[in-house]
């Protein structure tokens, strides 16, 4: 997930143009298309809330061909073979379904999805990105979960563009 500092992940009408950072940092890492590529052949599906797939398919469909599970209520179609849709009790797509099938498995989405895989302990490591910006206002990364959640520091890294990406392992 990518937030601003302040924990926002969208402005009020769902803009995530703030995410383009050109800031420097000359202390850190260059994100290179070569880094990206070795982490998205990682992944081997792919889970997220319907708004999340609607506003893919407007930006672009960059999931190729890996799995999609696309979690939502309304009756949604896609011409794509690798994406599938899914209504119904979360914890059992996850333990029944997706974990003796894939090894990572990756959320992509909002903060219901996100709040939801949180509260029901089926998340093992958040990944999150802060940008260099505050919003102010907007949709909440989190989106108050409800309860405390201990985590652990696996990995830090800064960006020469600004962003920090933070990796934690979610104790169970």
């Amino acid at each position: 997930m990518v937030s601003s500092l302040d924990g926002f992940i969208a402005k009020k009408d769902g803009d995530i143009s703030w995410m383009n950072t050109t800031d420097r940092y000359e202390n850190g890492v260059t994100l290179t298309q070569e880094y990206i590529d070795e982490f998205l052949k990682s992944i081997d599906c792919y889970v997220m809330g319907s708004k999340t797939y609607e506003h893919a398919l407007e930006l672009g469909w960059v999931y190729g061909d890996v799995p999609v599970f696309v979690l939502s209520s309304r009756n949604l179609s896609s011409e794509r073979t690798t994406v599938q849709f899914y209504s119904g009790d979360l914890s059992k797509l996850v333990n029944e379904q997706l974990k003796l099938q894939y090894k990572n498995i990756w959320m992509v989405g909002g903060s219901v999805l996100t709040k939801e895989l949180l509260k029901l302990n089926l998340a093992d490591e958040i990944v999150t990105t802060i940008v260099p910006v505050l919003l102010g206002e907007g949709s909440l990364f989190f989106d108050f979960i409800g309860k405390e959640l201990p985590l652990l520091l696996k990995d830090s890294k800064a960006y020469k563009n600004g962003m920090v990406e933070l990796t934690y392992a979610v104790k169970k």
